[in-house]
């Protein structure tokens, strides 16, 4: 962490606890971990994040990107990665505060800027830039509003959109544009990635995907590929197990019921693509969690 991040750091322990803390600012979140971490699969919103203390490896393209408070990353869509928390303990955590981007108010602020012609799609669906003093003042007002929440209603939307409008003069304006442009491929596949989540336990039918996204099957399959790593049906096994966990994470259902339910036909099938997700069997991998939940040490 770099001395200019103190003031967002302390606000942001301030008002947050050990795991990820829903903010009363809209589409701002905190993520606090106690500990360096394993490798784990995880699944990236579109969102900004900025690192305010540790360091984190995310893995996509079978490419491994470190970022720390020198940088911020951008997931252009949702993204199932695997992530790894660094230089985390010792009374020093990990924390992150993360902004969920909102397209419309991209594009309403993208509008009012001079315009600018980009190529087609970009190459891939997350980048990492390094962290501007602007950026970091605008944060700062934006997280110092936890402190005076009768102040959020005005000055919330405000501090949001000069953020943005910080992010879309940066290098990775380039992509946020794309976000907030429905008729290129990067919102064409957002719809496609938005069909998958909406019908994550149903069988696959690439006709109604290709539909959905308005893309022919090969230009589906290029831009999908390139922009998540994942071909359309592996990227819903990965729905598939990420909301399977959830789903035991918060009942007392069993993997079978929950297997079922994200749509797998076999729940054999079901364990056995769970643990070589997720390093062990669902209930075993559930019990491990709720574990490092119950623990303040463990995140």
């Amino acid at each position: 962490m770099t001395d200019h991040l103190q003031p967002h750091l302390d606000l942001a322990l301030r008002h947050a606890r050990s795991g990820m803390t829903v903010t009363p600012i809209p589409r701002l979140e905190i993520g606090v971990g106690q500990t360096t971490s394993g490798t784990s699969p995880c699944l990236y919103r579109s969102m900004i994040c900025f690192i305010l203390q540790g360091s984190k490896d995310v893995a996509i393209h079978d490419n491994l990107i470190r970022y720390d408070a020198e940088q911020y990353l951008v997931s252009a869509l949702d993204l199932p990665l695997s992530g790894q928390i660094h230089d985390a303990g010792h009374g020093r955590p990990y924390v992150a505060v993360s902004l969920v981007l909102d397209p419309a108010l991209l594009a309403q602020i993208a509008s009012t800027m001079p315009p600018i012609r980009d190529a087609d799609a970009p190459g891939s669906g997350i980048a990492i830039n390094p962290m501007t003093p602007p950026l970091r003042d605008t944060l700062l007002r934006l997280l110092a509003l936890l402190d005076t929440p009768s102040d959020m209603p005005v000055l919330a939307p405000m501090a949001e959109r000069e953020l943005l409008y910080r992010l879309l003069q940066g290098p990775q304006g380039r992509l946020l544009r794309h976000i907030a442009r429905p008729e290129g491929a990067l919102g064409r596949i957002r719809r496609a990635v938005e069909w998958i989540r909406d019908n994550h336990n149903s069988r696959l039918r690439i006709e109604a995907l290709c539909e959905a996204s308005g893309m022919s099957r090969a230009s589906l399959h290029r831009h999908f590929v390139a922009l998540t790593g994942l071909s359309p049906i592996q990227y819903q096994k990965q729905i598939r197990l990420q909301e399977a966990r959830q789903l035991m994470l918060s009942g007392e259902r069993t993997a079978s019921d929950v297997a079922f339910a994200v749509g797998y036909e076999s729940a054999s099938q079901f364990s056995r693509e769970y643990l070589r997700q997720f390093g062990a069997p669902p209930v075993r991998d559930v019990r491990q969690l709720r574990q490092a939940i119950e623990s303040p040490a463990v995140h």
